[in-house]
């Protein structure tokens, strides 16, 4: 009996879920149900959206595609450049303090490509947080006050102002 009400609640919340979405996203390259798993497996733009928005549903994989703009989301999506940033740094903070101090590693680098900075100058990118470690990493540092120093640095070399697009 549990099941069947949960299963009735879900199904209620899918079809509000799919009723309230808006016809401006009719007009993207999914259907009523948005973007997600459910998007790509169920193509057609009728009653099947229900089971397009249930699949997204269930395996939560909506979210995931608009934040890094995979399975038909855009990669503008509610999660700015910005943000992506920001949470890379937190998720990262304690390696990415290492590999700053080395001047290399893959996190670091990675944090480079999140900042926009070519393939060229990515090296130049670990040399200079090697180089001004004791300015970025601080007792009071958090992940923020870090990206915030490191986009500082960024700004202020001449070659990775240059090279560098998302600062």
């Amino acid at each position: 009996m549990g099941k069947r009400i949960t299963s009735i609640l879900f199904l209620s919340a899918a079809v509000v879920a799919v009723s309230l979405t808006s016809t401006s996203v009719e007009a993207k390259k999914y259907g009523m149900a948005g973007c997600g798993l459910g998007s790509q497996v169920i193509k057609t733009n009728d009653t099947m959206q229900i089971f397009a928005a249930t699949t997204n549903g269930i395996a939560y994989n909506q979210t995931i595609g608009i934040t890094i703009g995979t399975s038909n989301c855009t990669a503008d999506g509610v999660v700015k450049q910005d943000k992506v940033q920001e949470l890379f740094v937190t998720m990262n903070y304690d390696s990415l303090g290492q590999e700053m101090a080395s001047g290399k590693g893959e996190k670091l680098e990675s944090l480079g490509n999140l900042l926009g900075c070519s393939n060229d100058s990515i090296s130049r990118f670990g040399q200079v947080t090697k180089e001004n470690y004791a300015k970025l990493i601080t007792e009071d540092s958090t992940p923020a006050s870090l990206l915030s120093a490191v986009k500082s640095e960024v700004k202020s070399d001449k070659i990775l102002a240059k090279s560098c697009s998302q600062i």
